[in-house]
């Protein structure tokens, strides 16, 4: 098992370095949703690919709370046929398509106190771009959080000439190498083993619990997804009055 222990340390460092040189920024960032969400805003969330994996870490959630809008595209999260229908050929295509991430944003009404909290890897392809500057357009404030240090240098494919770490009002770096892949295989070329999910998972709970913890300090009572599973009898109230809140919220999206 020594490959699963290499990943295992890489694994490690990476949220050791999170917590070694993000947490201001992560605090910012919180302060930053936690103010929407008490002002009874969200704070809307986007990625493509695997960057939709933390997303569904958010909401809805056992321990996560109202607050946090999913956007997801299904065809640029939904490539799991691998080929034939919504493939990966098409998927690679899609999100470098310029101009995408503005028709999604046709599709929502946003509040200038919302957040836009955006993942996104390298920084450099198009549909994510695209919602950065339309979030920006409308005032929100933009949250990424990516491997901002290990892409510095990589050329965006938009034509604005900007990678979303440039437009971002706040960025967490999530440490992870720019191949992602971390465990080198003997007689291959390619590295196996990739981190930046659990990196973006990492940072997720780090900042929402930072979040959460700014809102309880000031007394705004939080609906969260109470387990389904542990035998408290008052469970499915609880999550009736969580999806009751979120209900209301999402009226206005």
């Amino acid at each position: 098992m020594k490959l699963a222990k290499q990943w295992l340390d890489n694994a490690r460092n990476i949220m050791t370095e999170i917590e070694n040189t993000q947490l201001e920024n992560i605090q910012m960032a919180a302060v930053a949703m936690a103010d929407t969400i008490e002002a009874g805003k969200w704070v809307h969330t986007f990625g493509c690919g695997h960057a939709t994996l933390p997303i569904e870490e958010m909401y809805p959630r056992i321990g996560g709370f109202v607050g946090f809008h999913p956007m997801v595209e299904l065809p640029l999260t939904f490539f799991t046929n691998i080929t034939g229908q919504m493939g990966v050929h098409q998927f690679v295509f899609l999100e470098r398509v310029e101009g995408y991430g503005i028709e999604i944003m046709k599709g929502y009404n946003f509040d200038s106190e919302d957040c836009m909290w955006l993942f996104s890897h390298s920084g450099i392809n198009n549909v994510n771009i695209d919602i950065a500057l339309e979030a920006k357009k409308k005032g929100m404030k933009v949250i990424v959080f990516g491997s901002a240090a290990a892409a510095k240098g990589k050329k965006t494919r938009h034509s604005s000439g900007k990678t979303i770490f440039d437009i971002a009002d706040i960025v967490v770096d999530t440490c992870a190498p720019i191949e992602d892949a971390s465990v080198e295989l003997k007689n291959h070329k390619d590295k196996i083993g990739p981190v930046s999910t659990m990196a973006f998972v990492s940072a997720v709970w780090m900042t929402i619990t930072t979040v959460a913890e700014i809102l309880a300090d000031r007394g705004v009572k939080l609906f969260i997804h109470p387990s389904h599973n542990a035998g408290d009898e008052t469970a499915k109230e609880r999550l009736d009055e969580a999806l009751a809140a979120y209900k209301t919220r999402i009226a206005k999206v």
